[in-house]
Order: structure tokens, then C-alpha cells, then sequence
């Protein structure tokens, strides 16, 4: 079993992840800036920080095995994350990615096409910037998984399909993913590396 440390483990993906990785008998180090929300459990360590306070951040993942990034881009770039990640000593960082970045059939960018809601146009913008650096960086172990265009709130199926950079639509005609089995899709990756240095999307 793996040390995994989430930070933004109080959002809508990170406490499906902590949920997930407990489930599978992992240790967890749950890192928000509230954490009196987070129930005390066994196999799970509360840790509250400020993710841009470079030196607690590094204090707070230190001694994982794993680090799990489900914080919004727009408030943690990706030079937040990477420094103190490298700085504890840590070798992988997983990242809760958006759709933004995943491409259309005829190759342009989600976040690029007319229909693109203007009140996501902020935080798709700074996950496809945080993306790039993550493809620049030498040292690091990275994954990053995107969601498909709808993440929402339903029940955990554990069906889902994974991809690489095109956005999953499913025979209805639909781009869609629940938190929960996104969670699974990424958890799994934790256990079974397959997409080493790479993005990758999972969908219905």
C-alpha cells in the first residue's frame, strides 16, 4: 500500500480521492486549508496548510510516496506544487487535470471552441499552462488526468474509458464523468503506472 498525500483534499475531487484511496487500505494525508470538514478515520492524517506556503506544503507531504494535486489551477500554478514536491523528496505527483486542454476531432483545443462557457475560460487557461510545465519537467514522475467536458456529482459505476488527449464522447453524444469514478480511474493509476510523463482522460 502506497503514502498518498492530496492536497485539496476538501474539494469535490480531492475527497473523492481520499475516499477512494481509503477504501483500498492506502495511507492518506489529507492537506487543505479547512480541515474541519475531514472525519478522523483510521489510515488517514489531517494536515492543514496553505498550498502556497512553499515551506508548509513541503513539511506536509514529506514522507509520502505520492502526491496528489486536486487543487483549481487558478489558485495553485503548477510551480506551487512542483517545488515543494521535489523539495520533500517525493518522486510522483498525480494531477487532478481539466477538459479544457483535451482536444476535438479536428485537433483544436475544448477550451478554444465558440461554445466554451466564459466562466470556466480562467481555470481551463491555467490547467493547459500547468500541463505544459508539467511536460517540461525532467525530474518528476507526473500524471495528469483530464475529465471529460461534464464532471459531476453521481454515483460511483466503476465503468469508465480511458483515453490520451481527444475528449471522450460517449454513443449519446455526451463528454461526461462522475467525481467517483474518476477517482477510481485515478487511484488505479497510483497502483498500476500507465501513463508515466503522459496526460490522459477517462469518460463514459
Amino acid at each position: 500500500m502506497s503514502k498518498i498525500a492530496i492536497i485539496g483534499a476538501t474539494g469535490r475531487a480531492g475527497s473523492q480521492l481520499l475516499e477512494e484511496a481509503l477504501r483500498r487500505g492506502h495511507s492518506v494525508t489529507a492537506i487543505a486549508r479547512n480541515t474541519g470538514a475531514i472525519a478522523p478515520r483510521p489510515g488517514l492524517t489531517v494536515q492543514q496548510a496553505d498550498a502556497l506556503d512553499a515551506q508548509a506544503l513541503r513539511a506536509a507531504i514529506s514522507g509520502n510516496d505520492v502526491v496528489i494535486s486536486a487543487a483549481h489551477f487558478a489558485t495553485l500554478p503548477a510551480d506551487a506544487v512542483i517545488g515543494p514536491v521535489k523539495q520533500a523528496g517525493v518522486q510522483r505527483l498525480l494531477v487532478v487535470g481539466g477538459a479544457g486542454s483535451l482536444l476535438l476531432p479536428d485537433g483544436s483545443r475544448v477550451i478554444d471552441s465558440p461554445g466554451f462557457p466564459a466562466e470556466y475560460k480562467a481555470e481551463a487557461s491555467a490547467g493547459a499552462v500547468f500541463l505544459d510545465t508539467l511536460r517540461q519537467e525532467k525530474a518528476l514522475d507526473w500524471s495528469f488526468l483530464s475529465p471529460s467536458a461534464e464532471f459531476v456529482e453521481t454515483e460511483r459505476t466503476g465503468t469508465f474509458r480511458l483515453g490520451q488527449d481527444d475528449l471522450l464522447v460517449s454513443n449519446e453524444g455526451r463528454s461526461w464523468i462522475s467525481f467517483a469514478d474518476f477517482a477510481i480511474a485515478l487511484i488505479d493509476e497510483v497502483e498500476t503506472p500507465k501513463h508515466s510523463r503522459q496526460r490522459f482522460t477517462v469518460g463514459y
